[in-house]
């Protein structure tokens, strides 16, 4: 996928995207993906849990710093790969791609019955919402699409400034 971003990168443009997936086999065994700070969450029983990894620059300094770029909190207040980029991992970026990796963190789930639902989401719904309140957000919401709507709507609400992208799988 990195590599045909950066093919395209006249066409498309020279920026970058993360990316969280999800896929269930045998309706039992999910495996989520993710680069960046896109984020798989599931609920059992109503309690939220986090299956994906956030890269952010700061938790990822020392393989940054191998790859010889820097991290700093300049400008703000928020840790960027060479003063630029909020996240460790991402598609395209060209221009950090040196200092930048693609490789996902991958982490299986068990699904059973005790699965209400999972949400995968960028982080403009994750800079406004904890894991918990999304979930929370949505238990009662039964058609997936609304549910997803509806977090869209309140990400909104709290002045997310990031892209809100949302996926609701309900079980």
């Amino acid at each position: 996928m990195d590599t045909n971003i950066l093919e395209q990168a006249i066409d498309l443009g020279k920026g970058g995207s993360t990316a969280v997936t999800a896929i269930l086999i045998n309706c039992q065994k999910l495996v989520i993906a993710n680069v960046g700070d896109s984020r798989a969450v599931i609920s059992k029983n109503g309690v939220a849990k986090q299956l994906s990894v956030d890269h952010e620059p700061a938790s990822e300094r020392e393989s940054i710093e191998n790859r010889g770029g820097f991290v700093s909190n300049f400008p703000g207040d928020v840790a960027r790969v060479d003063g630029q980029l909020a996240v460790a991992r991402a598609f395209g970026d060209k221009s950090l791609k040196k200092h930048l990796t693609s490789e996902p963190d991958v982490s299986i789930e068990t699904i059973d019955e005790d699965t209400d639902l999972i949400i995968l989401a960028s982080d403009g719904l994750w800079k406004v919402m904890s894991n918990q309140e999304a979930v929370d957000a949505i238990k009662g919401i039964k058609d997936a699409r609304s549910a997803a709507k509806h977090l869209t709507e309140e990400a909104v609400k709290r002045n997310s400034k990031d892209d809100i992208s949302i996926i609701v799988v309900k079980f």
